[in-house]
Order: structure tokens, then sequence, then C-alpha cells
């Protein structure tokens, strides 16, 4: 067992009050708060060893390049990457999957077909579809049922011998869904097609093994691990790397240039364009290494925990509909009350001091599968409580009185 008082006094924003009320942070989906190990590790980076790495003979940049490369190999091994030289460093799961979405689509020709789910993110759906405008391509969805489940037997029948790469959330940021990844990329290898797999609300929450899973691109972002908010990591497979043209061009991707011509850096640099966010980096690297040190198992149980305690709390409420069933979920729940708007009950809760989402989470089309313009949700991390729980539900239950 993780003993949550003692991790909570690790995150300092916690002890805020907001309207006069402690702060009960449950919109960890969005993105998850720092703890001091990582604050300090910015503002003594900034302070003590700040320089430009790659780039300098001196002291402060070899040291500065010392660390950025260790983080790079540190992430690789809370993943279990195969090879450290696949892990790219980019400014989010966005930018990730814009690269792959640029990247890959060159190699396409007019026609194929790109396959998402139903359940994506905007970010794991825009790109591909800009990806196709540009290279007249197809997007594909892969349908799911009512309890949040990709329907595994559509989505093998939607292969052909135009469908050239499947893109598809570890979990979903509306539902809490955990998909099958290790079965979704099984079937896409038969049919000798790649998967990029969006980690990011996964990588906080689950143990990740990239070989495992066996993912050709796997992405996530650090703000959503307690890591700083600018920097991301995307994982690619050398064979898929090799092949692409980079995405950005600029310093640090390039081995040599002319007027005539340049030739590019080998991986991972190839994909890295312009002065490296090294303080971010070792900022990622501080938090993955706090997970570990907390005991990531035990943290993972935590959640579950949480989740399970919420939804019983919730199904109590009348007229309460939640959203997602899937017997696989991670620590999100959205839901909705009868007669009530979403954003006027995030409204309310937010003056009981209690920070939930509303909205369509960047995830419309999913929303609308469920007939809805709107959910709220609250999301969890390790530094919540039972004890937190039992007060948003107590003043979800005050606002609901007082809306109707």
């Amino acid at each position: 067992m993780i003993d949550v008082q003692t991790i909570r006094q690790d995150f300092p924003i916690l002890e805020q009050t907001v309207y006069g009320k402690p702060l009960i942070y449950f919109d960890n989906a969005a993105t998850t708060q720092k703890p001091t190990c990582v604050i300090d590790k910015i503002s003594t980076l900034y302070r003590m060893q700040n320089a430009n790495i790659h780039r300098g003979v001196h002291y402060l940049s070899q040291m500065a390049t010392e660390a950025h490369e260790q983080a790079r190999a540190t992430i690789a091994d809370f993943v279990n990457a195969p090879y450290k030289d696949g892990i790219i460093f980019t400014r989010g799961t966005t930018e990730s999957i814009n690269l792959v979405a640029q990247c890959f689509a060159e190699l396409c020709q007019v026609g194929d077909e790109i396959l998402v789910s139903q359940m994506e993110h905007h970010s794991n759906i825009v790109p591909w579809q800009l990806a196709a405008e540009r290279f007249g391509l197809e997007i594909k969805v892969i349908p799911i049922d009512i309890d949040g489940n990709i329907l595994l037997d559509q989505y093998e029948k939607l292969f052909s011998r135009k469908t050239k790469i499947v893109s598809v959330a570890h979990v979903s940021n509306v539902l809490g869904t955990i998909n099958p990844i290790k079965k979704i990329v099984e079937i896409a290898h038969n049919h000798n097609v790649p998967v990029l797999v969006d980690g990011a609300q996964a990588v906080a929450h689950l143990k990740i093994d990239i070989q495992s899973l066996d993912a050709d691109f796997y992405a996530f972002s650090g703000h959503k691990v307690y890591a700083p908010t600018g920097i991301g990591v995307l994982f690619g497979k050398r064979e898929w790397l090799d092949k692409f043209r980079p995405y950005q061009g600029g310093g640090e991707m390039i081995e040599n240039v002319s007027f005539d011509k340049t030739t590019y850096n080998v991986l991972p640099y190839k994909f890295e364009a312009g002065t490296p966010d090294f303080i971010s980096s070792v900022a990622l690297e501080t938090a993955l290494n706090y997970l570990k040190n907390t005991n990531f198992e035990e943290i993972i149980k935590h959640e579950d925990e949480l989740l399970k305690y919420v939804t019983y709390k919730l199904t109590q409420i009348p007229d309460l509909q939640i959203y997602g069933q899937a017997k696989q979920k991670c620590g999100v729940i959205s839901f909705n009350i009868k007669g009530i708007h979403h954003f006027d009950l995030g409204t309310l809760l937010d003056k009981t001091g209690v920070a939930i989402r509303t909205g369509h989470h960047c995830a419309q089309p999913l929303v609308e599968f469920f007939h809805q313009n709107g959910m709220a949700r609250a999301s969890f991390a390790l530094y919540n409580t039972t004890e937190e729980i039992d007060i948003f539900i107590s003043n979800l239950k005050r606002c609901v009185d007082i809306l109707r």
C-alpha cells in the first residue's frame, strides 16, 4: 500500500484553498500536478546547469548534454523500449502524432486508408485528416459498443489491401477504457500494417511495455505524467523512422548543410530540429523516477480502488448516467445527470473547491456517439483519496439540489 498522505505532501499545489475550500483536484486526465522534486529539478537546472546541448565543448554544455541523453535512456527503460535511439523528444503527444501522420502519409498512395477508432482524442483525428487531405487518403473509423469497447470483429473486417496504418488510443480520455492494444497490434501486423498508439492517458496509470505490445509507434506527454508541459515522447521502430523524411528542418537534425544539398543526422536527432529542451527532458526523467520510487504497481492498485469507489458512489445518485462501462478501465469517469447541464454542474462544483472537467473533452465524435453535447468528467491520480471522493459526492448532491 502507498502512503497517500505522505505523497500529498510532495505536491505543494494541493495545500491551497479554492473559494475558501480545500482544493480537490479531479482533472488529472487534462494534466497532472507536479511533485516538489520535479519543480526543484527545473529550478536547479536553470540556476546551475543551463546550456545549449550538443553544441558546445565547454563544461556546462557537456553536463547538460549528458543529462539530456541520460533522460532519454531512462525514458526508454521506463516504457521498455527496445533501444533509446527510437525515443524522440517532442512537445507532446499531439506533436508526436503529427510527426508520424505527416511523415507516414508521404509514403502512401492516393486512395490508401488509415484506421482510427471511434473513441479518439482530436489529436489522433485531426492530424490524420490533414494528412488525408494533403495526400488523397481515406480515414475509416473502427466502431465501438455502448459500453465503450472497440468491436474487434468489426475492426478486423475494415482491413483491405489499401489499409496502411492503424492509430488508436491506449486509454480513452473520456471513457477510461483500456483498449486491448496487444490484440489490436497483432491483428494489424497479420495484415502487415503498422500501429501508432496514443499513450497520453496510459503512461501515468499503466505499466507500459512497448516491446510486449509490439507497437510500431508509441506517443505520450510529460504533463500527464507529473512532468512539465511542453515535453513529449515518440517511440518509433527504426524500420519506419529510417524511411521517414524529417518532419521539420533546422539545427540539430542535420549532418551537413550546403546550398546544394543537406544530409540528415542519425536517429533520434533526425527528428529533433532546433534547440532541445533539456530542462524538460530531465524533469520528465525526474517525474518517471518519482513514480518508480513510489512503487508504481501500488499506485495502479490505488487508482483502481478509487475508480471502483467513485463508480459505486455515483451509481447511488438518481438520474445519473455513467458513460463507458468497459471491464478494463483507468481512473476516468464521465457522467451526466438528467435535466442538469454539465457546464452548470462543473461551475457550481468549482465553488466548493472541486475541480472537474466538462464539455466534449477534445473527443467530440465520441461524445456525439452517446447523443450528448458534453459530459462531466472526474479523473484521478496517485495523490487522490477516498475522503476526497466522499466530499465530491456530497458537494455533487448539493449542486444537484440547487440546480433543480
